[in-house]
């Protein structure tokens, strides 16, 4: 029985409290090696919002670091545990090259994602038109961007696909051209509606000053000269600032006694139904 003992307090300090040791310094590194992660990560968050950097693009860089700080940690306890690293490296960049194969289509998206933070073709708040859908840009993710569209739905379009594609902002330039056009008959004081639009859309609510508005004959017809009316307004106010100089083009046609022509109204009648 005594032999027993001995044998066991033998391996005890042999193998076991050695161990023991090894798994307090694990311990003891895996503690003070995220708290130096963790520090490291707030100074790093503090320098990208003094450079006024996207919160997505910071919340992206801080994670990569983090994350790749933490395997090295990982790493680091296995070498003191006695755990032949090397070995597990080799596995690590199998299981990475098995995943990137797996998650092609996620890591394009994760890489166009990165592209989109980085160059800005449009930002939050942004009304865009791309990848065959248009809204005002909610959110810009690492994998897909969040859009609002007008009619109130809410659509997620994959990074890869939108940065692949033409994309078209509407309200990066501070105003937007708006072009109505009216067409008319020949024999119409045509120079006497002219001056009359261009005096009634200057005073069209969301109509610029600057640059002024425009009346001109855009085009001739077999019913007669077609007039194009230029205004500039807000990119917010795109939408109704139209809908406005539509109005105010009906108020001064009326007040002339203008008549559709009727191959015009046939056309009108025929893109409605």
């Amino acid at each position: 029985m005594e032999a027993i003992i001995n044998q066991l307090k033998s391996l005890a300090l042999t193998e076991a409290l050695p161990f023991l040791l090894k798994a307090i310094g694990a311990l003891a590194l895996w503690f003070v090696g995220r708290t130096v992660i963790n520090a490291f990560r707030r100074v790093l968050n503090l320098a990208l919002q003094k450079r006024q950097l996207d919160a997505t693009l910071i919340r992206y860089v801080e994670s990569l670091f983090s994350g790749s700080l933490t395997i090295l940690l990982l790493l680091a306890i296995l070498g003191m545990m006695g755990v032949e690293t090397t070995s597990f490296a080799a596995l690590l960049a199998a299981a990475g090259i098995a995943i990137g194969t797996a998650w092609s289509g996620l890591l394009s998206n994760f890489a166009a994602g990165v592209f989109l933070l980085v160059l800005r073709p449009f930002r939050v708040g942004d009304e865009i038109s791309a990848a065959g859908v248009a809204g005002v840009v909610q959110e810009i993710g690492l994998f897909a961007t969040t859009l609002d569209t007008g009619d109130n739905l809410r659509i997620s379009v994959g990074n890869n696909r939108l940065f692949g594609d033409n994309i078209i902002n509407f309200t990066h330039h501070p105003h937007r051209r708006v072009v109505v056009k009216v067409p008319l008959l020949h024999g119409s004081d045509v120079h006497g509606l002219m001056s009359a639009l261009k005096e009634r859309v200057a005073l069209v609510p969301g109509v610029q000053e600057q640059p002024a508005p425009s009346v001109d004959v855009v085009e001739y017809t077999a019913l007669g000269p077609v007039v194009g009316i230029g205004v500039s307004a807000k990119p917010t106010q795109a939408g109704p600032t139209q809908v406005a100089v539509l109005h105010a083009v009906t108020e001064i046609l009326t007040s002339a006694g203008y008549i559709v022509p009727p191959q015009t109204a046939q056309q009108l009648l025929s893109k409605a139904s």
